[in-house]
């Protein structure tokens, strides 16, 4: 036990904070603790969650996704137009979302790996081109979604969430991945040192497709699942996931050099933001006040994460 907590230790100290902060939240929340109450945070959490993890999957292999939240406000507005009708339509649907979002992924990491271009510079233009397309198809605000499969996924089931249960089985699905097979732990090879990683035979330029195409598609699915929250299609919701991703998985324990952590972490960091923010409400904080509050903490976050960067590279100088 001990030792899982030494090679944990960050995600411990993330885990123990949410606990902390959620306890808080629910001795100032109106309602108290009730499954009503949960349930919007878990869905809340579960939107932040999944474009963390989308952001996990580049930074894990050294790079920095700024379009992130342009492809969740993107496969938001496509699902807006599919995600109605018969289950046949829906289901076509979804897929057709999901191939927008490890679209849009690939074409990042085409722009990183074969382009040469800096990820921050790549993805900063990007996600340009992905938000002004969203805007092109949704101009304003609006949609169909099914409210039946909303209600299904939104709802809680014997007092537990859906949104929470989706998230325990993406995050099996991608431990399993990530730790278990050769793909996975080729990522964290590359993230850990790219030329090592070269010399043992490894396709490195393979790797980093996989991770971007992986980050798409779970940005892919944190736009179906905006979509069912929401049950409308926004093309404007872009800025706040991409900052608020990079926060979440410094929080969790994310290495910003890339090839450290995982994405429970960057779950934990997104629930942390999310259980911060919905506190400050709840708080009698003035509501002009609290947007000065998230983002301090987010910058305070996203600075922590920026000298972890810095003391890797000053060792490397150091052993140059």
């Amino acid at each position: 036990m001990m030792s899982w907590l030494r090679q944990n230790a960050k995600e411990a100290i993330a885990a123990l904070a949410l606990v902390v902060l959620f306890a808080g939240y629910m001795a100032v929340h109106p309602r108290g603790f009730s499954t009503y109450v949960v349930t919007i945070w878990s869905n809340q959490g579960a939107l932040l969650g999944l474009a963390a993890i989308a952001q996990f999957f580049v930074v894990l292999v050294k790079g920095i996704d700024l379009s992130v939240g342009s492809i969740i406000a993107l496969t938001n507005v496509v699902a807006s137009f599919l995600l109605n009708g018969s289950p046949t339509s829906i289901a076509l649907g979804m897929v057709a979302v999901l191939a927008v979002g490890v679209a849009c992924g690939l074409v990042n990491g085409i722009a990183v790996v074969y382009g040469r271009v800096q990820p921050i510079v790549a993805t900063l233009a990007t996600g340009g081109i992905f938000g002004g397309i969203a805007l092109l198809l949704r101009p304003t605000p609006g949609g169909s979604i099914d409210e039946t499969m909303s209600d299904a996924l939104t709802y809680a089931v014997a007092d537990v969430p859906v949104s929470a249960m989706i998230l325990v089985v993406v995050l099996v699905a991608l431990m399993v991945f990530l730790r278990r097979s050769a793909l996975g732990l080729g990522l964290y090879a590359v993230g850990s040192s790219e030329q090592s990683a070269y010399m043992t035979g490894l396709r490195v330029n393979r790797l980093k497709l996989i991770a971007y195409g992986s980050s798409g598609f779970i940005a892919a699915l944190a736009g179906i699942y905006v979509s069912m929250v929401t049950l409308t299609g926004d093309p404007n919701i872009a800025p706040s996931y991409t900052l608020n991703s990079i926060g979440a998985i410094v929080l969790g324990g994310v290495a910003l050099s890339g090839g450290v952590g995982n994405p429970i972490g960057a779950v934990i960091g997104a629930l942390i933001l999310k259980t911060i923010s919905s506190l400050m409400f709840f708080s009698g904080l003035p509501p002009l006040a609290q947007p000065f509050f998230e983002g301090l903490i987010l910058a305070t976050a996203i600075a922590l994460g920026a000298l972890g960067v810095f003391r890797v590279r000053s060792r490397l100088e150091l052993y140059r």
